[in-house]
Formats: structure tokens, sequence, C-alpha cells
């Protein structure tokens, strides 16, 4: 059984990955993952336990254990969101939350007839009013930082004139919280969490007599962490922000009138209305008006893809102008923005190697730290009878020994790549995935419907004696009534076919071609064995494709050669792969060679094979394993067990596909090649951002170490290495998706 959870008042990366493995030690846990980006608690609930722990028994039992870690934390059940209905805001009112009956939670009468704000009776007694600014005081965001202001206050003043009672009661007003939890802690036998940690490196301090420093510590802590905490919310928002293709409502036409639901209330078959600049919130088909949309939240393509009468048409897409209706063709759950934002979601929790290294080197990082600040603080103690200096560097060990710049940094990193693959319409499917992307030497191709587009296409028109449109126009005219993919060709090179262009007796000829009779003529469109057969003389084309030869009345009048299309950008896709690393690209294929071995040349592709079978794909891309590592590139429709079978696999034309979302690894939402550049690039920009966070943490933190040890750093030094080491890596993080120094400044101002 799955349960979903939200996590409320989780400002501890560290304390998140504690909560992840003490639930996966639970014996009615089958697996617990928790994702601190998003906020967001998965539970697996073993099958032989899942009677005996209903959802709310389940989500009680979450929250004390996760409260024993970190005190506060909430863990909130995720609505069905199918039963929340939106109704249209009022003019005057200015709140966004409205019930099914259009009713909105700003103004409700209570029992008692008086009017109500958001549930609470309102009263004009100034004791109440004085009470409740109090309380909201007290919880407001507010509280913090004015606390902070007043110890920093305290702490100047009290250095300065040397009084003692102004720098214990800055302490108290900046660390209160920290000390509380850190005995409660302790009552429970926890004692490396950082509040424990940090409580005994400042009343150590104390006891040294470097009281300023004490409470500079706290001081520094607390603004570091806000700061942190300010960071981080600022860039998960930045980041689901660049992924936001969520819709908030559809109008739905029920009884021929409007209603403004949540678009999982809207059924298959019902009629959608979407007005100009708003997200389609459903896939379906236009039934009524005109319009073009923005595509670029799912695919990255910038071009807008027009909407008429007919057009299928996908949900996430911004209607740029004019009202279109829509007939719905799935529900919300089985939506193309619904399964994006699924997988997107799930990205995180397929954690890379550099992830999983972080956690296991945290569970083992804080206690020999520790460890080491016990022995440093006695050892040369007892020998050197020093105990103030000895006391001192203990603490600096104390104060660096949280792992949380790196607990933090890293997955946020990660989180940031796959956002910055998403903004330019490429669905990663872990940061696995991201993270292996950077050890691709070798890329593999399908052919048809990657490199080429898959569809048949007019390349050529050879004539003997008479003008190209004049010979295309015959063909088409013979071709007309044929549904053969190579016939529909030709008639879509000429245009739409008037119905008196349409001629004669009509007479296909299996394997061989279309013979029409039209008035004394007898008209010829097919194959050589056609042309054998009719005893035509004609002449053998060499040109790379279908070969359809054109005769009337045993006359042979020309060939037209239609081939599939190379598409546009694969030429230069994959120049750009070899300019960014890539050591070799090779193509496979069940074509004919000559026709191969072309698009290879022309395409530069370094190695081909040809006339496979579905198996010997199989083969020949473990071969390509045997020399390195390997990515595999193809539709996500016929190629499932080489994408499967590759090192990374990657669908091509992920926008409506299931298959293509199953099967792949990474999904590109068109069916641009230069996107898989673009991911590539992307990849090696987070590696470089994560190893600069990993090198940047570990390095500063032993550096301080050391010059603790040898008497050189102080605390002020120390919590730098904490927190603020922990503040520049997340900063450098969200580096990932572009952003400037001056964006990074916002973000720690949380503007």
């Amino acid at each position: 059984m799955k349960y979903i959870f939200r996590i409320e008042n989780l400002d501890c990366a560290n304390c998140g990955n504690k909560i992840e493995v003490r639930l996966n030690k639970e014996p009615y846990i089958k697996e617990a993952i928790l994702n601190f980006m998003l906020k967001k608690l998965t539970i697996h609930v073993k099958e032989e336990e899942a009677e005996h722990y209903p959802e709310e028994k389940l989500r009680k039992e979450i929250e004390k254990l996760a409260d024993e870690i970190e005190k506060g934390i909430k863990i909130l059940s995720v609505v069905d969101e199918e039963e929340v209905y939106i109704a249209p805001p009022h003019e005057d009112c200015h709140c966004d939350v409205h019930d099914h009956e259009g009713s909105c939670e700003c103004h409700t009468h209570n029992s008692e007839g008086g009017l109500s704000r958001n549930g609470q009776k309102l009263t004009s007694a100034p004791k109440a009013k004085r009470d409740n600014a109090i309380k909201n005081f007290l919880e407001s965001e507010k509280l913090e930082p004015t606390l902070l202001i007043v110890s920093i206050i305290l702490l100047a003043i009290g250095a300065v004139l040397d009084q003692s009672i102004l720098l214990i009661i800055a302490y108290i007003c900046v660390g209160y919280d920290v000390v509380i939890n850190a005995a409660k802690n302790f009552v429970k036998g926890k004692m490396l969490d950082e509040n424990f940690l940090m409580t005994i490196a400042t009343i150590a301090a104390f006891a040294i007599g470097e009281y300023p420093e004490a409470v500079a510590v706290m001081v520094f802590y607390k603004i570091g962490e806000y700061l942190q905490g300010k960071a981080v919310n600022y860039s998960r928002k930045e980041i689901e922000k660049a992924m936001d293709i969520r819709p908030s409502f559809a109008r739905v036409i029920r009884n021929g009138k409007e209603q403004v639901v949540s678009p999982e209330a809207v059924l298959k078959g019902e009629i959608i209305e979407v007005r100009a600049g708003e997200k389609l919130p459903l896939d379906g088909v236009v039934i009524e008006g005109t319009s073009t949309l923005d595509t670029s939240m799912l695919t990255g393509e910038a071009l807008p893809v027009v909407a008429q009468l007919g057009s299928k048409v996908l949900s996430g897409s911004i209607n740029k102008e004019g009202v279109i209706k829509v007939e719905v063709t799935t529900s919300f759950k089985n939506s193309t923005v619904s399964k994006i934002l699924e997988l997107i979601e799930n990205a995180s929790s397929k954690k890379s190697k550099s992830e999983n290294f972080i956690t296991k080197f945290a569970r083992w990082y804080t206690p020999i730290v520790v460890g080491l600040a016990i022995l440093t603080a006695i050892v040369p103690s007892l020998i050197t009878g020093n105990w103030q200096h000895w006391v001192y560097s203990s603490i600096i060990f104390l104060v660096i020994s949280c792992p949380c710049a790196l607990v933090v940094s890293v997955p946020l990193g990660f989180f940031a790549g796959i956002g910055a693959a998403a903004q330019v319409g490429v669905l990663v499917k872990g940061s696995n995935y991201l993270e292996e992307l950077n050890t691709i030497d070798t890329v593999v191709f399908d052919k048809t419907g990657t490199i080429t587009k898959g569809e048949f296409g007019v390349s050529q028109i050879i004539t003997q004696g008479m003008a190209k449109e004049e010979l295309l126009a015959l063909a088409a005219r013979i071709e007309a009534k044929s549904n053969h993919p190579i016939a529909k060709s030709i008639v879509s090179a000429y245009g739409k076919l008037k119905d008196e262009e349409i001629i004669g007796e009509y007479k296909e000829i299996s394997g061989e071609g279309i013979v029409v009779n039209q008035g004394d003529s007898v008209l010829l469109a097919g194959n050589e064995k056609l042309m054998a057969h009719y005893q035509i003389d004609y002449k053998q084309e060499e040109e790379i494709g279908s070969h359809v030869y054109v005769a009337r009345d045993g006359q042979y009048l020309g060939c037209i050669v239609v081939a599939d299309q190379i598409k546009a950008d694969s030429k230069a896709a994959i120049a750009k792969l070899k300019a960014g690393g890539i050591k070799k690209v090779i193509m496979l294929t069940g074509d004919k060679k000559e026709n191969a071995y072309k698009i290879g040349n022309e395409v530069g592709i370094d190695t081909v094979h040809a006339e496979l079978l579905p198996q010997d794909k199989v083969t020949k891309l473990e071969e390509a394993l045997k020399n390195g590592k390997v990515a595999f590139v193809g539709d996500g429709i016929n190629d499932a067990p080489v994408l499967a079978r590759a090192d990374v696999g990657i669908a091509m034309g992920g926008v409506g596909s299931d298959a293509a979302i199953e099967a792949s690894d990474i999904v590109l939402m068109t069916d641009e090649l230069s996107s898989i550049a673009d991911v590539m690039s992307i990849a090696k920009r987070t590696r470089k951002i994560v190893t600069q966070n990993i090198v940047f943490a570990l390095g500063v933190k032993v550096i301080v170490l050391v010059l603790g040890i040898l008497g050189i750093a102080n605390m002020w030094l120390a919590i730098f290495a904490d927190v603020g080491v922990s503040l520049l890596a997340v900063i450098n993080s969200i580096r990932v998706l572009g952003k400037n120094v001056g964006y990074a400044l916002r973000m720690v101002r949380g503007k």
C-alpha cells in the first residue's frame, strides 16, 4: 500500500535523511522515500501490515517518529484533489480560496450570527485584539529576525561595556529554542544532533570565559540557518517555477452553464472552454474556435502551435489568443501534464552516486568529528595541562561537526539540474541518469523516427521529356485512391486533389503498383515489376529510396523517388555531440544497406549497421557496451529492449507517448536531436557545481579543523565553516539553472 504525505517545518536536510533512515527501519514499512526538495514523503506499507496501519494512524506514527528527530515537524495527508471544486472568485474579494459552492473563506457567518474571517469570530474587545496580536507575532516569521536583531545589539553593547549579563540575555534571546531542543534530545538519548552539539559548544565557551564568542557563535549560527532556509526555499520555488506546468482550474460546460472547477473534477468527454492566457487543463480535441498554443513548457519549443477544429491539444499548453472549446479525451490523472509532473517529482527519489555517498558520509562524519573533539579536549590537556587551549580547540570541532553543507547542496544541485533539463524540453527520470550522462562516450541511434522523420516524402523527380510538376500531377492522380504510404506521400507532395482530377478505372496489383484506365489510355505507376509486367522500356534509377516509375500508353515518362526524410537538425546535432566529447556515434537500422549508408554519411555517423532484426540491434548494442559507456536514442515505441539494455536510454518525442515515458531513462519532449547535447551540457554543469560544493565544503572543514588543533582558528572561523559554507554551497547549487550573482543575492534576501 502506497501513501503520500506532505511535510511541514522540515528545514534540516540532514534531519530529513535521519527521518528517512529511521522510517525504513520500522517493521511495517517496506520503503520510505523522503524528498527534502519537494517536502514530500512517500511510504510503502508492507501488504501484510496494511490493514493495521490505515492512513490516519500511519500519519500519526510518522509524525511522532519525525518529531523525535526534529521538533515541530508536521505530517499532512495529501487530499484527494479529484473531489475539490473551485468556484470563480468574487469581484469584491481578493481571496483565492473558494469552495465548490462559490463561497470564499474570507467571509463566513458564525453560528451566533457574527461575521467571521477565516473561520474565527471577530470581536472588537481590546483584550482579544491584543491577545491575537501577540499570538500572531509569536507565530509569525517576524519573531526570529526580531530576536536576532535584539541579540546582535545586546552582543555589541555587552562586548564593548564588558557586561556579562547583557551577553547572557543576548544568548537566551537568540538560542533559547536551540537549548530547549537540545535538552529534549538529551533526555531521549540523542546527542549527535546539531542543536545539542551547538549548545555544548557555546556552554563550553561560557565555561572557559569566552562570553562574547559563545554568544557570537549562536548568533551567527542562527543567522546562517535563517539565510540558508530562505535560500533553500527560494531555490526550490524557482526550480518548481521552471517546471510549473500544472493548471490550477478548468472551465467546464455543464447543463449549458460554465463552471470553474479543479482539473481533477472534469470527466472524459466533457467540454471545457479555454480563454486567452489560460493553461489547457486537460488533453483533448478542439471542437470550436481557432488559436495558437505555447507548448514551450512541455517541449522547450518556442514556436507557437496552431490549434483549430479537430486539432489534438495537450494539457500544460498556454492558449495565446482567442477562445477555444475542447472535448476532453483523458482524465487529469492520465493527462500529459500529470504524467510529466509525476515523472519530475519521482526523479528526486532516484539518487545519484554522489547523493548516496553524501548520505553515507553524513552518518559517519558527525560521530567521528565529535569523537575527535572529545579526544582533543581531554588527551592533550592531560599531557600539557593547558585545558583552556584544548577545550577551545574541541569547541571548534563541535561547531563544524554537522554535514549540512553537503547534505543540502548536493541534492539541490541535482534537483536544479533536473529543473534546467525540463526547461529545454528534456525529462530526466532520476539524478542517477543525469550523473550517468557524464560518463557516456558512445551514442547509438535508431534510424527511423530518430535521425529521420519516419515519414515518406518525395525526395526527387526524374522525367523523360516532360515537366516535373506535370509528372507529379499525373502520378498523384493515379495514386489518389490508394492507401499505401508511398502513394499518400506522392498525393501529399502534389497537394489537395480536386474531385475532377481523380481519374478512371482503378486497379492495384499487389507488390507491383497501380493501373488506371482513362478512356483509351492506360496509366501506370509502380515499381520495376510493374514496368516489366507491361513491357515498358524504362531507365532503372539508382537514387536512394523507393522508386515509382510512371508510364502512359506504353511510353516511359519518368520516376518519382520517395524516401524517409532526414530531420533538419540531425547533422548539426550529431556534430554538436562530437564537439561535446562523444567519441563514437553508431546507427542501427533494419533498412537496406544502401539507404542506411547514404543517410549515415550525410549526417556524420561513424559506424552504420543495416538490415538488422530487433534482436540484432540488442546484439550490436552489447558489442558497443564492451568498449565504453553507451546511450541509446530511439522513438521509445519499437526500441524497448535496446533502451532498457543501454547505460542510458533516451526516447524521442515523449509528448503524449506513454511508451516513450515508460521505456526510457530520459525523455526528449520534442523530435529535435539537438536536445541530447543540451541535456549532456546540463549534466556536465551539474556535476561541476556539485563537485565544487563537495570539495569546497570538505576542504574548508578540514582546513579549519587543522587550524583549530594548531591554535590558529577561532570560533568565528568555525561558524563560517559550518553555516557560512552551507549558505555558499546552496547559492552555488542554484547556478545550475544559469542564475547569476545578482540572483543569488535576491535568493538570500528571499525576494
